[in-house]
Parts: structure tokens; C-alpha cells; sequence
């Protein structure tokens, strides 16, 4: 006889043991097992993966579950029982149980446990179950009354009492064999597998205070244990030893009652409704058709043959369902209003899908290939990604469960791991070491993606002092490296979606959830290979900020914009991407790709598309031979004349894998669905493949009259270039996504920005940049106000306004309560009114002086400095007085009258509340110096290079080195953030008299964009009061400076000038004199003039002789 392991964990038992599916099922087969089961706590997350391993191992599979179940008798407790499935019947009813466990309902539980356990077997857990803890208190006839109740639930013979053979459990070994005689029920052995090798046990027990947030003791734990996977033979001895041969060998027994197979690759596809009497693949051509219609004006024959084409070869491959689904999807969030994405990954290229409104760019037009989506030669679910803005995904979501029940459709769980960070901080916390110990060790890993504390091991010379500096830290290294990779907790992926024709639960087993959609238990690759129709609904945050900006601008015109009907191609759109002027655009905002758009200067869309696929590792090599190409600096070679119509869109070179196949095809004379093969071969690097594949494509080339050293050439460079190659498809797609938002902020520049400044993080650098950009557009900029701020930005006019969510430390509540009381009982009339309509809970100092100081009161007409003197006294008038009339007439406050405070103690204030100060900074008198000179601003300032800004000093820190020698830490700011200069010894004595809070300085150094307090600094080099710089300078040229009054900033005029100065292009830069705000603001480039042009007089017509000059 062979002993099988019938009792085994692995590390998705989550933080109990380190054992990866892979090492058990190798360690298994080396160690003489003909046979395992996989046991986790109440979960069945690893199973397919367990099946398939043993499979391919050799080993018989035996899938079950340790079920956590209210104790029979000992009803406070919760008891293990071991479930494993004879067949897949069984293996169903695991996951229904598994199912039901989830939800943390005992009484449920019991209540379908006890409908019976037909095609399982029952094994009681050990020294862990009910049975052995009766037992060890005596308690024999009750310890019956559990085996009975068991028994009675099973097939007759497929109960078991569990026994191990650890000295736990040695006492109650007698007494089991008893209960096995009189009540006729075998006992079977169990070694409750936990780790693979003995000296595992040690860091199984630091996931489990991992678990638990507790620490070990390192001194007294003992580092070895005995459930561990002993090789079969010796766990079999172990039994014979203790005189359980019966029961070692019943584990054979039992194995061999087992047959079970999981069905892969099944064709699970749910049934759309369709109308009664029309089949689904009517159906969906009648709706095709009928978009074709829609969408096309006057298609030719191009649309109706591929049309065709592509229903065919849907049909035939039985997606036809599939496409209903997507549409009824796509169709249902129109009618809700809710924005779609362009289109995402392949799909994009399905003209099916273009005409159902899936998806919206024309694949025709832009020479996509449906065969890169979809193809014969091919067989693979079709995979349409479907992008919503991120506030909206969970409406979709809401329908699809609606639609479909919500026992056919859940989410797909995602594990997430302990990376290398992540073990190190863990183990270091179990350990006891101090936060700040612990980050010395995180500090000591380098900060790259997806590496492996043996990898950092080799790389940080202080990780490895670390290591060595003691046996205790050698110990939390191993044992962070033991723990590593496990999973350690699973969340909900982002995007993916499965729909069962049938419930889900009798296909794979769940978690459920209330008020929300169940999660798979099975990760996204295990469902896929099961046969569930998995779709992902993605939430894009540059959706929202899309949707939203156009809400905002039909609020402002008060008429409706198709974004999608916008014209391609726009002149001023494309003008912006050319000043790479694409903060917040979608895909367009790091640095390197903006210095891309500079060079190049793209002038339609297809130039952004190519951007968009070149600016990405690999590809990016070939960016500058694209730009020089395309500008004629560069002569543009192809290998052979018939390569010209497929690649002169990107000047000669091979970007997209859709080219790759056209060349194929073209050349080589294989279908679009052979070099779809192709083309997948390249990108896996497959050699008996490849090898296959370019015979196939010598051969072609050579059949259809090409020289044989071309079509080697050809078939090289393809090889070459093609693993780099990007889907069109999907650059198309987010390329018009971007061009969209693009033409946003060119022609509604105010909602934009409020639905982009919505859509940032108020205390990040990005929020920064994003002030900076609509300080340079004119845009004007006003505080939170108590009657006409909602909880986000608006929009009024050009105008944009904070709402008052922008306040730092208001509790959501106190808002909602701010806005529901002036929606319901009307404006607010002055300060103290607003305090007596507050409920006394929000009577507190804190939360009023956080809405003085950010100026939400300034309408009332008292200075901010008048309203926090008044507050204390107003607050106790109010509290005396109650609601008695009599008493509040006595009581009535009174307000202090104080100056204002001075613009600076406003401005800090400002930044304390709102992250940032709309209080002119001084630094905006000196804002052409940032262009004339090629200054940037804190926000714009880029790492790794010698930068130059400047700004007012706003706090000097003076301190010591460890030599004795002075040297200084600077706060300085501008109107986008400050930053941190630090002055070494050397440059402070050089620029010591410099050092003055309010001075205005120059300054150049290196800069680093965050240091580890998460403040961004920069090394001086040099310094220079600005007045004195600006003393050294040769005279600059002209600038038109125009007067604004505050009377005129909302007049219609305002938008004539804007008109007036884009009719007239030059050299000459525009000032705005923002008098009210005390402010002058550099209008954008866009706006130069020609100063010897009739602008001149034409703006003195309109603004007056004295509102505009020219100096």
C-alpha cells in the first residue's frame, strides 16, 4: 500500500503557510506520491492550478476543503471538517459549501450541510475537530452524537474519523479507536500537512502573526516542527509505528474511491434574449446593419463587404451572443448618459463593433484589421475591454447584475502579494523592530519593480551589512525571503466581469458579498480557462474628467456637444499638441512625450497615433529617425517598392503589429489570420515556431515572384522591428481620447480645467501644475464662496470657482449639511445668520476658522481678520441664547472690526487650508522673466539636471553640520508650490546675505523631485536677489499691457479681445493688468500679437486710450 496525503494547506490557507502550489506538487512527486489532495481553510482558490500541476506530474488530483462548521454540540466554537469531492458532482457541491461560508452565516451553513453530503468524503480534522476535543474531555456519547451526525449526512462508508500521529495527539488515540469500533466507522490517517520541509514551521508562524499583527518571541520559538510533507514512505512508517497500519492504509482506499475531473475549456457563453422567432445571428446583423445606416454617411462597398465578412466569422466561431451582450451594455449606458471610451485594445479594429457603437473610430478609415482582433485561424474568446468614466463603472454594473441575475454575473478576485518591501516589513514588525528600524530595511531594498530579496541581496551593499550584522538578522532575511510571493490578502481586479448562462456557483465557487457583486474565487486565468465569458468594464479617470468638462461647458453655453462629432483634424487642437501644451491630456502628459510633440510637431491625428505607439520601451529608439523622416531631413529607404503603401503612414518604419501583418499578407501571401500567427510568434520568441514561420513566409514571398534574398531581408526586418510593434487598434483609440480632451481645453478651456482640478489630488504636485496652466491662460480663479460654491469646481462664465470639498480638514458631513441648508431654506444672509442655522454639533472654532480663512465669507464684507476676532464672542452668544427670542435680541453679537491681515499671513494661510494661495504672489510681477529666460516654474522644474528658478524666501533654517561649519535649509515659493533649497556650507557663506525671509532671489542647482520627508529640493549653486538681475539685463521688447477692471472681466468685451488677439498672430506678448487682484498675468503664446499691426487701435476702441499700452 501507498500513503496519501489527504489533510494539505498551501499559502492560499491566506498567512497560514508558505506553500506554493508548484513546490507541494514537485516536492510530492519527488518525495513518492502516487496521489494528494489540496485542503485549504474554507477556500478553493488554488484548485484548478493544484489539478493542473498534478496532472502533468502524474499525480492523481484530490480536491476538498477544510470547511469551518458550528460544533455540533460545542456550539460556541467553529470546528474543521475534511471535505473531498469523488467526483464532479462532489466538487460542485465543494463549491457550494465553500459558496455559503463565505457569507459568515453559521445557521445558513448548517442549514445546507444538512440537506446532505452526497459524492463526498467526510474525514474529521484530528486533534482540530469536534470528535477529538469530546474526547479529550470525556465526553464519549456526545463525541457519538457528532460521528452519527456526520455519518447520516454521507454516502454509507464515506465517513472517516481523522487520527494524526503527533504527540498531541497520543492520548486520544485509544479513545478513537474505540469510537471507530462501536460505531463502525474507519479511521483514516492524517498528517495535516502545513509546510513542505521541517524548518518551514518558523516562518509559517510569522505569517501567522503577520495575520494576527502580533510579534514572536525569536529566543523561545522552536524552528522546527512536525507537519510537514514527509516523503510517503515515511509518513506511512509513522502510522505503522503507532500501530495504525488500518488506518495509513485507508488513505489508498480512499484515493481510489476518487475520480474527478474540472472541465476546461467550455463553451459557457450566456444566451442573449434576442426577440421570439429571430436567431441571434439575425439579430445582430439587423442591428448592424441598421447602425451601418447610423454611423456611415453613404458607406461604399469597403463597409458592406467587411461588414459581412466580420458577421461570418463571428457567427461562425459562435460569438454572435457575445457581440449582443457587448451591445445591449454599450446601449444601456447611452441611454443613461453615461460617456464611452473610443475604444480599447484590438477590438477597436471590428467594424461590427463600430457600427454597434461599441466602440468610435472608424476602423475603415483608419485602415484597422479586424483580423487582429478576431480571426479563423485563431480560435480565442473575443476580448472587448469596455472604458467608462470611473464614477459611472458601478451603474454598469448595477445593470449587468440587473440584466443577467446576480447569481450569474460576479467580479474576478486578484491577489496581491508580499513583494520584497512588503516581507521585509512584515517580518521586521513580528520581529519587533521599531517603524523606524523596519524602514531601514525597506530603505535598503532598491526601489525597482517585481525584484527579489535575493536579487537586492546581490545589488545593496547595505542590505547585505544589514544581513550580516547579526544571527537575529540573518534570521529575518531568510525568513523574509521564505514568505515572499505568498499571497498575503485578494481584492476585486479592477476591470474583469464574468456572465454564466447558467449560476455561477455550479461552475465555480464564489464569495459572497453583501449589497454588492460576488467575487470569483478563481483568478482571472483560471475562469478564463474554465470557458466563463469574462469581459472587463474599466473605469477611466480621464473619462470622467472628459464627461464632466463637457457637462460643464453645455452648463456655460447652454447647448448640447457631441464629442464624438467634433471635427478631426482641428487647427488650434493641433496647435496645442505641437506647444506640447497636454497637461492633463490622456497619454500625452509626462515630460519625454511632450518633448516628442515639440520635435515633431504633429499635424493631425494620425501623427499622434504613431507618437503614441513609438513613445513606449522599444520602439522609442526609432522616434528620432521617424521625426527626421518626416520632416525630409532623412530619406525614407523601403526594402522593396510593394512595402510602401503599408508603411509610408509611419515614413518607412514598422511601428504598429497591424503593419507587420498587412506585410505578411501583401508580400508572403498568407491570410490576415496566418499573420496574426505570425505576428504572435514573433512577440513570443518561440524558435521551433519562428523557425516554422519564416519558411512559410520565404516560401510565400518566393512563390508569389520575389528574389529569395529580398524576401529574407524582408522577413528579417519584420523579426527585427516587430516584437516592438504596438497595436494600432488600441493607439487609435486612446489617441482620440486624448485629441478629445485636447479639443477641450482649446476651445472650453474653464470647464476643463474645473473637471481636471475636480479630478486631482488638492495637496499633489499635479494640482500644481494644473494652477500653473490656467494662471497662464487668464482664467480667473476665485475662492470657495458660502452661497455659491457646490462641493467641486464650477464654472461661470470663464471663470472657475473652488467648491468647498477644496477646504483641507471639513468633514464631508459639515459640507453636505452647508449646501443641503442653503438649497433648502435659501441663501445665506450674513455670518451670523449662517452660524445660528448650524446645528450645535458643528459649532466649533476649528471648522469655521478652516471657512474664514479660505475666504468662503470675503461676500459679506467683513476682512477676514474681523470675522476670527468676532467668532469666539458670536459662538457664546449662540450658545447662551439657545433658540429664546428674548435672550438673543439681548445677546445679539457683535462683530470686532480688525485690519486684514497682510497678504502674506493670508497667502500661508491660504496654503495651510486649500493647499495652495489664490493671494497675488510677488513673484507674478517678474512672470515674463520665466519665458524670456528659460526659467521654470517649482512645478514645472524637472529631476536629474541643472535647473534655474525663482521666488520669495518664505523661511530660513539655519543648523550645523557635523563638522561645526553653517549651512541653511530655505523655504522658497512661487505661485505653483515651494520647495526646499539647501545651502552647504560653501554657497552659505558665499550667499549668506541673501538668506531674509521675503527676498526675492534667482537661484540655480540641481534639483531632486522628492526626498524622503516627500519634499522636493534643490542643491544651490548659485543665487541673486532678483531686483539686481533684473538691473543686469539688456532691454527686452515690446509688450502690450492691458487694464481689466473687475466690471469688464465678466463683460462680453473680455471674449472680444481673446477673439481680437488670435485674428492678429505675432511676436509681441499680451499682459493682462488684473487690477482688483493685484496681479499681472503672461497670456499664453497663442495670444502674441502684431504690435504694428491695427490691433492696437482696435483695442483702445474697445477697452479705452488709458486701459491699453504698449512699452
Amino acid at each position: 500500500m501507498t500513503f496519501v496525503q489527504l489533510q494539505v494547506i498551501s499559502s492560499y490557507t491566506l498567512l497560514q503557510s508558505t506553500t506554493r502550489l508548484s513546490d507541494l506538487v514537485y516536492a510530492a512527486k519527488e518525495r513518492g506520491y502516487k496521489a494528494l489532495a489540496l485542503t485549504d481553510h474554507n477556500v478553493l482558490y488554488g484548485q484548478v492550478d493544484f489539478y493542473k500541476l498534478c496532472e502533468k506530474a502524474g499525480i492523481q488530483p484530490i480536491i476538498g476543503i477544510q470547511l469551518d462548521v458550528k460544533g455540533f454540540v460545542m456550539t460556541e466554537r467553529r470546528f474543521p471538517m475534511v471535505l473531498l469531492a469523488k467526483d464532479y458532482k462532489g466538487y460542485q457541491r465543494l463549491m457550494q459549501l465553500s459558496t455559503l461560508r463565505s457569507q459568515e452565516d453559521d445557521q445558513l451553513l448548517q442549514n445546507e450541510i444538512e440537506k446532505g453530503l452526497n459524492h463526498l468524503i467526510a474525514i474529521t480534522a484530528g486533534d482540530k475537530s469536534e470528535v477529538a476535543a469530546l474526547l479529550a474531555d470525556g465526553n464519549i456519547q456526545q463525541a457519538k452524537s457528532v460521528s452519527l451526525f456526520w455519518k447520516n449526512l454521507v454516502t454509507e462508508g464515506d465517513f472517516y474519523l481523522g487520527v494524526h500521529a503527533y504527540r498531541q495527539m497520543t492520548r486520544l488515540i485509544r479513545p478513537l479507536q474505540q469510537l471507530s469500533q462501536e460505531m463502525t466507522v474507519p479511521l483514516v490517517a492524517l498528517n495535516e500537512v502545513s509546510y513542505l520541509n521541517s524548518d518551514d514551521q518558523f516562518s509559517c508562524q510569522v505569517l501567522q502573526a503577520i495575520s494576527n499583527n502580533e510579534q514572536i518571541d525569536t529566543q523561545s520559538v522552536e524552528m522546527s516542527g512536525e507537519r510537514y510533507l514527509t516523503t510517503a514512505e515515511e509518513a506511512y512508517h509513522r502510522f505503522l509505528n503507532m500501530d495504525l497500519k488500518e488506518a495509513a492504509d485507508e488513505t489508498e482506499r480512499i484515493a481510489r474511491k476518487i475520480n474527478i475531473q474540472i472541465p476546461l475549456n467550455q463553451s459557457l457563453l450566456p444566451k442573449y434574449p434576442v426577440p421570439k422567432g429571430v436567431s441571434s445571428s439575425d439579430y445582430l446583423k439587423r442591428l448592424c446593419m441598421e447602425g451601418l445606416e447610423a454611423r456611415v454617411a453613404e458607406p461604399d462597398s469597403r463597409y458592406q463587404e467587411r461588414l459581412l465578412y466580420e458577421l461570418e466569422v463571428i457567427h461562425e466561431m459562435g460569438f454572435d451572443d457575445y457581440f449582443l451582450i457587448v451591445w445591449d451594455v454599450m446601449a444601456y449606458a447611452r441611454q443613461v448618459n453615461i460617456l464611452p471610451g473610443a475604444g480599447r485594445g484590438s477590438a477597436a479594429g471590428s467594424l461590427v463593433a463600430y457600427v454597434l457603437s461599441i466602440t468610435h473610430v472608424d476602423p475603415i478609415a483608419f485602415n484597422l484589421l479586424f483580423e487582429r482582433f478576431l480571426n479563423r485561424e485563431r480560435y480565442n474568446m473575443p476580448d472587448i475591454d469596455l472604458d467608462f468614466p470611473d464614477n459611472r463603472r458601478d451603474d454598469v454594473l448595477r445593470y449587468v447584475k440587473k440584466k443577467y441575475g446576480s447569481d450569474h454575473v460576479a467580479q474576478i478576485i486578484t491577489f496581491g502579494t508580499l513583494a520584497a518591501k512588503m516581507s521585509i516589513r512584515d517580518t521586521a514588525r513580528v520581529f519587533g523592530l521599531t517603524p523606524k528600524e523596519a524602514g531601514e530595511w525597506s530603505n535598503a531594498i532598491p526601489s525597482q519593480l517585481g525584484i527579489r530579496l535575493k536579487d537586492a541581496y546581490k545589488q545593496s551593499r547595505k542590505l547585505q551589512q544589514l544581513v550580516e550584522k547579526d544571527p537575529r538578522n540573518q534570521l529575518l532575511f531568510e525568513t523574509a525571503v521564505k514568505i515572499e510571493g505568498v499571497p498575503r490578502h485578494f481584492s476585486t481586479h479592477a476591470a474583469g466581469v464574468v456572465i454564466s448562462d447558467r449560476p455561477l456557483v455550479d461552475i465555480i465557487p464564489l464569495q459572497l458579498r453583501e449589497n454588492d457583486l460576488s467575487l470569483t474565487q478563481y483568478p482571472m486565468g483560471n475562469v478564463e480557462e474554465i470557458g466563463l465569458l469574462k469581459m472587463d468594464f474599466l473605469g477611466l479617470k480621464n473619462l470622467s474628467i472628459l464627461d464632466e468638462s463637457i457637462q460643464l461647458a453645455k452648463e456655460v453655453n447652454g447647448s448640447s456637444l457631441d464629442i464624438f462629432a467634433i471635427p478631426v483634424n482641428d487647427p488650434e487642437t493641433m496647435a496645442l499638441f505641437r506647444r506640447s501644451d497636454t497637461n492633463g491630456v490622456f497619454q500625452f502628459e509626462s515630460a519625454g512625450i511632450k518633448n516628442v510633440l515639440r520635435k515633431l510637431g504633429p499635424e493631425n491625428l494620425e501623427d499622434l497615433v504613431a507618437v503614441n505607439a513609438l513613445y513606449r520601451p522599444g520602439p522609442m529608439e526609432q522616434i528620432d529617425t521617424f521625426i527626421s523622416r518626416k520632416k525630409g531631413q532623412q530619406k525614407i529607404d523601403y526594402l522593396h517598392p510593394d512595402l510602401e503603401p503599408i508603411l509610408e503612414v509611419t515614413y518607412g518604419i514598422m511601428v504598429y503589429q497591424e503593419q507587420v501583418m498587412q506585410v505578411a499578407s501583401t508580400l508572403a501571401g498568407f491570410t490576415l489570420g496566418e499573420a496574426d500567427i505570425l505576428r504572435r510568434a514573433i512577440g513570443k520568441k518561440e524558435k521551433a515556431i519562428l523557425d516554422r514561420e519564416k519558411k512559410h513566409f520565404v516560401d510565400g514571398a518566393v512563390s508569389k515572384g520575389y528574389p529569395y534574398q529580398t524576401a529574407e531581408e524582408i522577413y528579417h526586418y519584420i523579426e527585427r522591428f516587430a516584437n516592438y510593434g504596438f497595436n494600432r487598434s488600441h493607439s487609435v483609440a486612446y489617441s482620440y481620447i486624448a485629441y478629445q480632451m485636447a479639443y477641450m481645453k482649446t476651445h472650453y478651456p474653464a470647464a476643463f480645467f474645473a473637471a481636471l482640478l475636480n479630478s486631482a489630488n488638492p495637496h499633489s504636485d499635479k494640482m500644481n501644475s494644473y494652477l500653473l496652466d490656467v494662471i497662464k491662460r487668464a482664467i480667473k480663479l476665485t475662492y470657495p464662496d458660502i452661497n455659491k460654491s457646490d462641493w467641486h469646481y464650477t464654472v461661470d462664465g470663464d471663470t472657475i470657482r473652488m467648491g468647498l470639498s477644496a477646504i483641507k480638514s471639513l468633514r464631508r458631513d459639515f459640507i453636505s449639511h452647508i449646501i443641503y441648508e442653503r438649497q433648502q431654506h435659501g441663501p445665506y444672509q450674513d455670518f451670523i445668520q449662517f452660524l445660528r442655522r448650524l446645528p450645535e454639533k458643528w459649532l466649533k472654532d476649528d471648522l469655521i476658522e478652516a471657512l474664514i480663512y479660505s475666504g468662503v465669507f470675503d461676500s459679506f464684507g467683513h476682512t477676514r481678520a474681523s470675522l476670527l476676532a468676532s467668532l469666539p464672542g458670536m459662538l457664546s452668544s449662540i450658545a447662551y441664547s439657545g433658540n429664546n427670542i428674548d435672550l438673543i435680541q439681548v445677546l445679539e453679537p457683535r462683530y470686532v472690526e480688525k485690519e486684514e491681515k497682510t497678504e502674506e499671513e493670508l497667502a500661508q494661510y491660504e496654503e495651510q487650508y486649500l493647499g495652495y494661495s489664490l493671494m497675488p504672489h510677488p513673484i507674478e510681477a517678474y512672470a515674463s522673466l520665466y519665458k524670456d529666460d528659460n526659467r521654470a516654474y517649482i512645478a514645472e522644474l524637472t529631476e536629474g539636471k541643472a535647473v534655474r528658478t525663482m521666488g520669495l524666501i518664505r523661511e530660513v533654517k539655519r543648523i550645523k553640520t557635523k563638522k561645526g561649519d553653517p549651512m541653511a535649509f530655505v523655504t522658497l515659493t512661487d505661485t505653483t508650490g515651494q520647495l526646499s533649497l539647501i545651502l552647504f556650507p560653501e554657497q552659505y557663506v558665499r550667499f549668506i546675505r541673501l538668506l531674509k525671509e521675503g527676498m526675492l532671489v534667482v537661484v540655480g542647482g540641481k534639483y531632486e523631485s522628492k526626498r524622503s520627508d516627500n519634499q522636493s529640493s534643490l542643491i544651490v549653486q548659485n543665487m541673486e536677489e532678483l531686483t539686481h538681475y533684473i538691473a543686469q539685463q539688456p532691454k527686452k521688447k515690446k509688450r502690450c499691457f492691458i487694464l481689466l477692471s473687475d466690471a469688464i472681466y465678466y463683460d462680453q468685451q473680455f471674449q472680444e479681445i481673446r477673439q481680437l488677439l488670435k485674428d492678429y498672430p505675432g511676436d509681441c506678448q499680451v499682459v493682462i493688468v488684473d487690477k482688483v487682484n493685484s496681479r499681472n498675468i503672461l497670456l499664453d503664446e497663442s495670444y502674441n500679437i502684431d504690435d504694428e499691426s491695427d490691433v492696437i487701435g482696435k483695442l483702445v476702441t474697445i477697452m479705452g486710450e488709458d486701459r491699453v499700452v504698449l512699452q
